[in-house]
């Protein structure tokens, strides 16, 4: 059973969603309240099979474990594997659909489409963060685009065409480049086999001025080609500056699930796919285009923070914040250190909770007063203690206060920048006090003060569902703010081998060049 547990993991909720869409007949509420149950039990299901991997993982191994595989079309390979890297993206994913679930109990049009494509797309993600083969990477990766954009498309709001269009649009056009980038290595060496199905990922080996990285060979002087292709799409997913215009509209116009979904776990594709190709595979192209990425992704922490400072929409505001702390993961990945590093994953892990909760904060007074505008609240401790208190929570821990999880990610960036470009690093801090200043300032107007809005006076206080949402979001931020361990001696040994074969490959590379000018 082990050598198929990933698939049995990655198609469990597709399966509940070929269960609804075959055997579950009609409109009727009771028909939606069954919808709504099996896609809960199917994701919890999912989330309790998949901690029998994190059980038996073994950090110390930095290879592929739990490796299925079998023949696919033409020549393929269907090979899904984790690491210590991956493996903490499968558990974030898995951890959050049901809580995302759970977060959707008060839809009432549509609820079996809305539930099936939810179900869709937890199989896509899972299966991005699995795939051990660039064609089928690829296909789980393109595919997850279509169910987000119905779901943005068809249970968004007032602007949903114009905002589901945008994001596919992009997101799509960004990743046209990799594939024509996979189809040249395809040709070249006749495999899209991470790791050539025989060796790990991270091994490397070099002949004269062209080398094998993962048994696809690359000519050193289309290193940086092949790079910007891959970081096309990359770049556009999580998204960097100045691709991140698709994000505040698809946050904005997205259902409240829909928005956790995109900043809990779809946004991760993009640093997952740095740390997975751009980085192994093209270490020269990414020596290359390095001090490019740090600048940029120091603007992005500083401009959209300011960006931020200036919105009246709550949603919007937040999706500012998260390409303000994507900006620290592309920061940390392209320090190409062990503390840069291990500060990227922990910020994409640490930012899928954070980040998910103050989208459900949204959620909660939106479901009372359908607005998002700012002005519109005011005074709410009055009226929400428990409320009040949680999107507190979270807003320390978005600024990034120790003791939660977010100090973590942003202080060990910032720690392995620091090391590499000290300007860079002082840029990036000063976007930490601009963080503090829109997330009080947006916590003040929307909970301080006296209640003096007619509309707010009979709003109640969060049910005993929504406390039970927040639980464990709250219960995870703090455990690894305060035991960071958790994760960092997960992924420390994996990362440590990533960092090794880096700069095992300048130093070949550099040699390469060096015997063939003499």
């Amino acid at each position: 059973m082990d050598h198929h547990l990933l698939s049995i993991i990655t198609f469990m909720p597709s399966f509940a969603a070929l269960i609804l869409a075959v055997f579950l007949r009609g409109d009727d509420a009771a028909a939606g309240r069954n919808a709504k149950w099996l896609a809960l039990i199917s994701t919890t299901v999912t989330f309790l099979i998949s901690l029998f991997i994190l059980f038996d993982f073994d950090p110390s191994n930095t290879g592929f474990q739990f490796v299925d595989e079998a023949q696919w079309l033409m020549g393929l390979q269907y090979r899904l594997g984790v690491d210590g890297i991956s493996i903490l993206f499968v558990m974030l994913t898995t951890f959050m659909m049901p809580l995302v679930i759970a977060a959707s109990w008060n839809v009432e049009t549509r609820v079996k489409e809305y539930m099936i494509a939810f179900l869709l797309l937890e199989t896509l993600m899972l299966g991005v963060f699995m795939a051990l083969d660039l064609v089928l990477f690829y296909l789980f990766f393109e595919a997850g685009l279509i169910p987000m954009f119905l779901i943005i498309g068809i249970w968004g709001g007032a602007n949903r065409i114009y905002a589901s269009f945008k994001f596919f649009l992009y997101t799509f056009l960004g990743s046209v480049l990799m594939l024509v980038a996979m189809v040249m290595m395809y040709a070249d060496a006749g495999t899209t086999c991470i790791g050539g199905c025989e060796v790990s990922l991270l091994t490397h080996t070099f002949a004269s001025d062209s080398f094998s990285i993962a048994g696809i060979t690359v000519v050193g002087g289309l290193q940086t080609m092949m790079f910007l292709a891959f970081f096309a799409s990359f770049a556009v997913k999580m998204p960097m500056w100045p691709v991140h215009t698709w994000l505040p509209d698809a946050h904005v116009q997205a259902p409240t699930a829909g928005s956790v979904v995109l900043a809990a776990i779809l946004l991760k594709m993009g640093g997952y796919g740095f740390l997975r190709f751009s980085v192994p595979m093209f270490p020269v192209g990414a020596d290359v285009m390095a001090p490019l990425v740090l600048w940029m992704s120091a603007i992005a922490i500083v401009y959209t923070s300011l960006v931020a400072l200036v919105q009246e929409d709550m949603k919007k505001l937040i999706a500012y914040s998260s390409v303000a702390h994507m900006g620290f993961v592309t920061m940390g990945i392209f320090t190409f250190n062990q503390q840069g590093l291990d500060g990227a994953i922990f910020q994409m892990i640490s930012h899928g909770f954070i980040s998910a909760a103050l989208f459900l904060c949204v959620g909660v007074i939106y479901d009372r007063m359908h607005t998002r505008e700012i002005d519109a609240y005011g005074g709410l401790v009055n009226r929400m203690p428990a409320y009040a208190l949680v999107f507190m929570f979270f807003t320390m821990a978005n600024v990034g206060l120790p003791g939660t999880s977010g100090f973590v990610g942003e202080f060990l960036t910032l720690m392995g920048t620091f090391q590499v470009n000290t300007w860079v690093a002082a840029v990036a801090t000063s976007g930490v006090i601009f963080s503090a200043a829109y997330a009080l300032w947006l916590y003040r107007r929307v909970v301080m003060g006296d209640l003096i809005k007619e509309s707010l006076r009979t709003i109640t206080d969060m049910s005993r569902r929504e406390r039970w949402i927040f639980a464990p979001l709250v219960a995870m931020t703090l455990l690894l703010g305060v035991y960071p361990a958790l994760v960092l001696d997960m992924i420390g040994p994996s990362v440590a081998a990533l960092v090794d074969s880096y700069d095992t490959a300048l130093e070949a590379a550099g040699a390469a060049v060096q015997t063939a000018s003499e």
